[in-house]
């Protein structure tokens, strides 16, 4: 079950570097990796793109709304990424394009989240 969640924290931290303003942080590794769930299969090249995924991937979108929120969902993502192996970053990269939202910037896990706007 961890394993499960530090993927889904993973391909978060791909959705993270998307999300485009200023304020204190409000969400949640728990709400990161219970939205993102649906894209594990697909992230590990297990599964299909599920409408489930995508809507976990808008949905984080929009609760994503000021820089706070974005670099700290980056942040606690980052922190387990080391411990995953098996999520596929070109995959995951290609996400939310495929869900229908725009992302300004290359998804990598080598992201700089202070970077993140």
């Amino acid at each position: 079950m961890a394993a499960v969640n530090k993927q889904a924290l993973v391909a978060f931290a791909v959705v993270a570097a998307l999300l485009a303003s200023e304020a204190s942080a409000a969400i949640t590794c728990g709400q990161v990796g219970s939205a993102l769930g649906p894209c594990i299969a697909y992230a590990t090249g297990k599964g299909t793109l599920t409408p489930g995924c995508c809507t976990g991937v808008r949905n984080l979108n929009r609760a994503a709304g000021t820089t706070a929120d974005r670099q700290a969902a980056c942040r606690c993502l980052k922190s387990l990424a080391g411990s995953v192996g098996k999520i596929n970053m070109g995959v995951v990269s290609g996400i939310p394009g495929k869900c229908g939202v725009s992302v300004p910037f290359p998804i990598s896990m080598s992201t700089d989240c202070n970077k993140i706007h």
